[in-house]
């Protein structure tokens, strides 16, 4: 009997192991220990809680207007944003190398993230420049300035559609980081235009925004560089029409997890992937993406089953949460 129970008790050990290794190796097998690591994560209109009068939006997040958007909920946010990116530290071996955001209002809001929660120990620093954006959201860059040096930072402008209609969106921010080792990486950071109004009626101007995008990439191809990345939230699954745009420069390192029918965003109950990176050709076969899904983002989806993300906000209902899009993480090998 004794022998028995010790028997059960090995197997019982040897299979909680085996599960261990097993998460171990889903979260992280993909993760080469000289990876370059790249994060983006649409913030879900993280504005600071003083109101410029710039939009009715920046109206709304303010603790007057009609969110009731204040200093405790504010520094909430910051404090989840951090907490979410030493969850990936966990899971991927170290802290994002560099991480691309959207929907932050300016500067100080994500200096307020790096400088007044736990972030605060680590060495990122970001890049930053107003767009003019009607809602006054813009798209930024942090990276950490222990393994990267900038060389360059720009934004590129989008100001009409593919009609030639005026367009106000955000700037696309283009950076250029240099490692440890002096090789070069080209980072793109996009928020695209929504379809509000209308998948049809606004996909001008997500074509408008493409081209640009793909103009820069093919640009810096023509040019001899490799090691492009252009991340973000293109507002349009990897089977829409704008993607079409992409030529031959860009590889969708999204179309594996979209074909298991996996996402960003939940909306009417279906998982929708509209945050991706596609890379260069050089780095393709080298690159990995992974869609990030702690416990602490996620709510039970009521009117449907399973998971959904736990946005900060339902219509004008403060609902406690960091954001409605799932952050997403790409591995990139080192030649």
């Amino acid at each position: 009997m004794c022998n028995f129970v010790v028997v059960m008790k090995a197997m019982v050990i040897h299979t909680m192991v085996l599960l261990c290794a097993m998460l171990c190796t889903a979260g992280t097998s993909w993760c080469r220990e000289d990876a370059v690591i790249v994060a983006f994560w649409n913030l879900e209109n993280f504005f600071d809680f003083t109101d410029t009068g710039y939009s009715s939006s920046d109206t709304d997040f303010s603790p007057e207007g009609e969110r009731h958007w204040t200093k405790s909920r504010f520094w909430k946010k910051c404090h989840g944003v951090a907490k979410t990116v030493l969850w990936m530290s966990d899971r991927y071996g170290r802290m994002p190398d560099v991480m691309g955001v959207a929907e932050v209002e300016n500067r100080g809001v994500l200096q307020a993230v790096l400088n007044g929660t736990l972030l605060k120990k680590h060495d990122y620093v970001q890049v930053h420049e107003d767009s003019p954006d009607t809602r006054g959201i813009d798209v930024a860059l942090i990276y950490r300035k222990s393994v990267w040096k900038c060389l360059e930072a720009r934004t590129v402008p989008i100001s009409s559609d593919m009609d030639g209609r005026p367009l106000r969106t955000r700037d696309i921010l283009y950076v250029c980081l240099e490692d440890r080792e002096g090789e070069t990486y080209h980072f793109l950071v996009n928020h695209h235009p929504s379809k509000y109004g209308g998948a049809k009626e606004s996909e001008t101007k997500r074509a408008a925004v493409m081209n640009a995008m793909v103009s820069v990439c093919d640009s810096l191809v023509k040019a001899g560089e490799g090691n492009i990345i252009s991340m973000g939230d293109f507002n349009d699954t990897p089977d829409g029409e704008a993607f079409s745009l992409t030529g031959k420069s860009l590889v969708n390192m999204s179309l594996p997890l979209s074909g298991k029918g996996r996402g960003t965003i939940r909306y009417a109950g279906k998982w929708e992937l509209i945050d991706m990176f596609l890379t260069s050709g050089d780095i393709a076969d080298v690159s990995v993406m992974d869609i990030c899904f702690p416990d602490f983002l996620g709510t039970t989806d009521r009117a449907h089953s399973g998971l959904k993300p736990l946005r900060t906000y339902t219509g004008p209902r403060y609902t406690g949460g960091i954001s409605d899009h799932l952050p997403i993480v790409l591995s990139v090998s080192r030649h």
